[in-house]
């Protein structure tokens, strides 16, 4: 597929020289800084070394102590407390970090005090469920908290209060028209709130009120520093800013899972094929250095299958568990489910595929919306993501659920709202909710032609033909020459990488193989790269999915190659390697 290369401004290059004298880093990553806004010495120091004492006072947080004096009651007074959250990762690492620190708090009688739940995702849908609040009363619950839900949730909050049952919220979603009735409510996206930094995920605010607690008391740190790890999963898998504080939680949460890492993810990073080795009795080390993108692609996809295929209750046993022979189990069962999710997600994409390029329909239309009233509803999200990755268009996937409806979930491409598009049709819908990029859907089977024909109408009128090519942001120019050990060891600094941090990608122009273009895999493109008229070091490349560029490579023809830099790590040997992100024949037209 076609993609548009969109340049980003530079510096001043006097600019760029000078700050990267003062840092002592090369010139390309000093205009790196200067491109994200951190242009001081004191804010480049602040970035490239995380402290823990920047983290914000938790009590700045509105509701905080509300929040910690009930739960402080309900610890006292021995009252039954149950922790709520969503069966997604950031619902899941939030249960097990409430859950776990209360556990080790209340001490031997934590069983009789403290329970865990997560909602079916089938029979009780998302965030707080009657069934939820109807166990609560069944069970003499007298404290719920909530994480990664309830914000919005006022009809099932007022129920709860109704049966004498408080409610501490810890959310991260946008409130409503108005709140619920809890007694507490943290969320940093309140309107009243004034925390600095709003970006926490559901599992950061449940971190917040662990830190918030521990402070108040004068409890041991490392009650909630232990826990950093759970929020770093949450952060890469809830794909929320790493920013401020997320990057702060997640650098220590990553230097937690490469150097202790508790049993249960092990277990799953096991199941990737991610091995450990134990050169120091008192320390456990990775064989290469995890980063959020392995937490992303293959932590965070294991975690998420247990919801979709069975119960979100597996990943919060997993989370918490001790013992090395049970979370294996747990691991080995989970990376089933994700197998499994895997086939149904892989042969429903293929059939989407098909009928997308069967239909002469597609070709002139801006939208894509599918249906099967057999494809399995919890993996029609990630087929809308790939077919948006295949086609680069506003799609919808559809099947059929079990109370009769038609129901879906909608992603969108980077200049398009979604949700504005579902509302121009929200007379034809039994539901609907989400936000600009994702969002969900349902409706009378009678009523989905028409809904095909409006939505499509609303796409073509608000969509302009360009911005259905896909865009790659180029962060600056790089001479071959430049990429040393030196710069790659300054880069890694500027990790973790993700939205508002992502990993830069770079442009070199004139470059040919070095004539070893091969494919590899099937699918991908390996070469060296180096320039042809001027001595420089071949650089090895590889090409994800790019097999069919092998012609642009061959016969020492020039092209232009977009990339990041990273280290490869094979047979014990590092080297650095280019990961190409697109190419072109040299000199083609933006």
């Amino acid at each position: 597929m076609k993609k548009r290369w969109i340049c980003q401004q530079l510096p001043d290059p006097a600019v760029v020289e000078q700050f990267a004298s003062k840092l002592s880093i090369e010139k390309p990553l000093a205009s790196l800084l200067l491109q994200r806004g951190i242009n001081t010495v004191e804010a480049a120091n602040a970035f490239f070394n995380p402290d823990i004492n920047m983290l914000h006072d938790p009590f700045l947080m509105k509701d905080m102590d509300k929040a910690v004096k009930r739960l402080s009651t309900a610890i006292i007074n021995n009252e039954k407390i149950l922790v709520y959250g969503d069966y997604d990762v950031d619902g899941t690492s939030a249960v097990a970090l409430l859950y776990s620190f209360l556990c080790e708090i209340i001490g031997t009688n934590y069983k009789q005090l403290v329970e865990f739940y997560i909602p079916d995702r089938y029979l009780e849908g998302y965030g707080i469920s009657d069934q939820g609040i109807e166990y609560c009363k069944e069970n003499n619950i007298n404290l719920l908290i909530s994480l990664d839900c309830g914000i919005k949730a006022n009809d099932k909050v007022a129920q709860a209060a109704a049966y004498g049952i408080d409610v501490i919220i810890c959310d991260h979603h946008l409130e409503g028209d108005e709140l619920p009735p809890a007694v507490a409510i943290l969320d940093p996206k309140r309107k009243d709130c004034p925390y600095p930094y709003k970006e926490l995920s559901g599992c950061g605010v449940g971190f917040k009120l662990i830190q918030g607690y521990c402070q108040h008391y004068k409890l041991p740190d490392q009650l909630w520093l232990s826990r950093m790890d759970l929020v770093a999963i949450s952060i890469a898998s809830d794909i929320v800013a790493i920013t401020g504080e997320n990057r702060i939680l997640a650098h220590f949460g990553l230097e937690i899972i490469n150097k202790f890492p508790r049993v249960g993810i092990k277990s799953i990073l096991d199941q990737a094929g991610i091995k450990l080795h134990f050169p120091f009795k008192e320390e456990t080390i990775f064989s290469r250095v995890i980063s959020i993108s392995d937490l992303v692609f293959y932590v965070g996809p294991r975690i998420n299958a247990a919801g979709r295929m069975k119960s979100g209750r597996e990943s919060v046993r997993l989370f918490i568990s001790e013992d090395e022979d049970k979370s294996a189990d747990i691991g080995k069962r989970i990376n089933t489910q994700n197998e499994q999710r895997k086939e149904l997600d892989r042969n429903a994409t293929e059939e989407a595929i098909h009928m997308i390029r069967d239909s002469h329909e597609y070709v002139n239309r801006k939208s894509i919306v599918v249906y099967n009233p057999t494809w399995f509803k919890g993996i029609i999200g990630i087929v809308a993501s790939r077919l948006v990755e295949e086609f680069y268009k506003p799609t919808i996937v559809l099947t059929k659920s079990s109370d009769g409806l038609i129901t879906g979930s909608a992603r969108s491409v980077k200049e398009f709202n979604i949700y504005d598009g579902i509302d121009y049709c929200s007379d034809l819908l039994e539901h609907f909710g989400g936000h600009k990029f994702a969002a969900g859907l349902s409706m009378k089977e009678e009523n989905l032609e028409e809904f095909i024909e409006k939505f499509e109408q609303y796409v073509h009128d608000n969509l302009e033909e360009r911005s259905i090519i896909p865009e790659i942001s180029v962060d600056m120019p790089l001479d071959l020459s430049d990429i040393t050990h030196s710069f790659l060891n300054n880069l890694k600094r500027f990790a973790p990488f993700g939205p508002g941090n992502m990993e830069p990608i770079f442009q070199s122009r004139g470059v040919v193989d070095e004539g070893v273009g091969r494919i590899v895999g099937d699918k991908h493109l390996k070469c060296r790269v180096l320039y042809p008229d001027r001595p420089v070091q071949p650089i090895d490349a590889i090409a994800f999915n790019m097999k069919d560029k092998l012609a642009i490579i061959q016969n020492n023809k020039p092209f232009d190659l977009l990339y990041h830099v990273e280290e490869n790590v094979w047979n014990n040997t590092v080297n650095i390697q280019l990961n190409v992100k697109d190419m072109r024949p040299c000199g083609t037209a933006e």
